[in-house]
């Protein structure tokens, strides 16, 4: 007779910020030398396949919480959904599909889809047989592939930005997106008193988020002078800009899924890293960010 497994000791909040701060690291170790490689089938294709892996699970996992909310969703379509929306976006961007070089093209495709999607949700539900919540049914699937994969998508944006070198502005957002939640994180730990909204996150405080900006704006200050030629258009005004509205944005994609969470009554979105949680867990500080930076990076540092 096998002898039970001793209950497990609980991970300390420290425990569990550095196994989520290394598994980031380690995913975005594998995709960003993927991209510098050189090697362009070899950059796209770990690129393509990461992104697609990422949305995928990612909005599995919120179609989860959807469910233990007691809510109903058309999982399935969904999840077909955001596949097809990133991989009809990277061809795209690569001029497969479309014109090459071309923002408002890619912009168009992606609206065109969303309106397909919504289409398909409704002939959906006509021929459900099991659900009598259209419309909650429709706004949840919906809702799940606009907030995973949608977002996700300025990523691939960011990336392939035409006449720049995409590579250094998604490498640069990343990382000033990690420096807030470690700015958070250590400056909370330290000097934290006054709690943001305790209700949806009791460990966030006002302490922590303004040590998230300063971290990283003194962050962003140094990358953009490292990188120098690399990203021409970027200056220290930018760069303390950019370092402040994505800090914050990173804290608030982070209390936004920490809502999701509260409402679903679960600690963690999955349960792929153990003592971590899931994909959702190490992507939700990036979510609102990447479009952020595309947008900056397109109508006020570059405007093609």
């Amino acid at each position: 007779m096998p002898v039970p497994a001793p209950n497990a000791v609980p991970l300390s909040k420290a425990q569990i910020f550095v196994r989520r701060l290394s598994s980031f690291l380690v995913l975005w170790t594998v995709i960003l030398t993927a991209l510098f490689s050189g090697n362009k089938l070899v950059s796209d294709g770990v690129f393509l396949l990461i992104m697609v892996l990422l949305a995928a699970t990612g909005l599995r996992e919120f179609y989860a919480l959807v469910e233990k909310r007691g809510l109903f969703c058309f999982k399935y379509c969904g999840l077909a959904g955001g596949v097809l929306l990133m991989v009809g976006t990277f061809f795209n961007l690569e001029g497969k599909l479309g014109l090459a070089n071309s923002p408002a093209r890619v912009n168009d495709f992606e609206t065109s889809f969303l309106i397909l999607f919504v289409l398909g949700l409704c002939l959906r539900q006509f021929v459900s047989k099991v659900n009598d919540s259209g419309i909650v049914a429709i706004a949840t699937t919906l809702f799940g592939l606009m907030y995973v994969p949608w977002l996700l998508n300025f990523i691939q944006k960011i990336n392939f930005f035409p006449h720049v070198e995409g590579h250094f502005y998604l490498l640069y957002f990343v990382l000033i997106t990690k420096f807030s939640d470690t700015g958070a994180y250590v400056v909370g730990s330290l000097i934290g008193r006054h709690k943001m909204i305790p209700r949806i996150s009791p460990g966030k405080t006002w302490e922590g988020f303004g040590g998230a900006i300063v971290v990283s704006m003194l962050a962003s200050l140094l990358f953009v002078r490292l990188a120098g030629d690399h990203m021409p258009a970027m200056n220290a005004v930018h760069a303390v800009v950019l370092g402040a509205v994505l800090s914050s944005a990173a804290v608030v994609g982070d209390l936004i899924e920490s809502l999701f969470k509260r409402e679903a009554r679960v600690k963690d979105s999955g349960h792929i890293f153990p003592g971590i949680g899931g994909i959702l867990d190490l992507l939700d500080s990036l979510l609102f960010n990447a479009p952020i930076m595309y947008i900056y990076l397109r109508h006020v540092l570059h405007t093609p």
